[in-house]
């Protein structure tokens, strides 16, 4: 499975992307699945179950869920992965992905939960939100996927109510922890779990490569 790491990248882009290679695994002109990691510019995204005010610029995009922001300072992490026979189950996976963020934040030293009704990954006691997730799937093909909030600015949030919660509801890594943090220091980490919980092994592949050429995947 291929891990693509990029930097900060503009999310049409990255969407466009993903949805690439998602035609490509199911199509089986791709074998290969991977995870896209990467920042993005401040971005408003909202998914099928949105009601109400829409941003102007907003992404109105195939995921479930309702809207979410994307700014530096987060980790985005988009699984393009195809769901076999054993796996076809999305309330399955939509746990499986809060579990690999738990584990991660659990091994940086910050305890975290799941939310009854409410999808993604909270702390204290599920008073506060640090990471949002929403997928889509098409022909058993996931994409879109996770963001957790690391160090990036929460101030951005007041633009929308992110999954229909205030905005005050966000928090990060870096504020709960209450020390300096990076995305550099959690991806790693991030990997591994993800890596142990999904029973996939990542490699690494340069993001130039996927975007150049996405029907001819790396082999090794």
């Amino acid at each position: 499975m291929l891990q693509v790491s990029m930097g900060i990248s503009d999310y049409k882009e990255v969407w466009d992307l993903q949805k690439h290679w998602v035609r490509a695994v199911a199509e089986r002109r791709a074998e290969e699945e991977s995870l896209i990691l990467v920042e993005h510019p401040e971005t408003v995204t909202v998914g099928r179950k949105h009601k109400g005010f829409l941003p102007a610029d907003a992404f109105e995009i195939e995921r479930g869920g309702e809207a979410t922001l994307h700014n530096p300072g987060q980790l985005v992490a988009y699984p393009i992965l195809r769901l076999d026979e054993g796996e076809r189950d999305l309330h399955a996976y939509l746990r499986k992905l809060e579990e690999v963020l738990i584990q991660t934040l659990r091994e940086l030293g910050l305890a975290s939960d799941r939310k009854s009704g409410a999808t993604g990954v909270w702390v204290d006691a599920g008073r506060r939100k640090i990471a949002s997730i929403g997928v889509a799937v098409s022909h058993w093909v996931t994409y879109h996927g996770v963001a957790l909030n690391v160090c990036n600015d929460l101030s951005a949030f007041q633009r929308i109510n992110p999954c229909g919660f205030e905005w005050t509801v966000m928090t990060s890594m870096e504020r709960e922890l209450a020390r300096k943090v990076r995305r550099v220091e959690v991806e790693p980490i991030f990997c591994r779990v993800f890596e142990g919980v999904f029973t996939r092994q990542l490699h690494c592949r340069k993001s130039l490569d996927l975007l150049s050429s996405p029907d001819e995947p790396a082999n090794g």
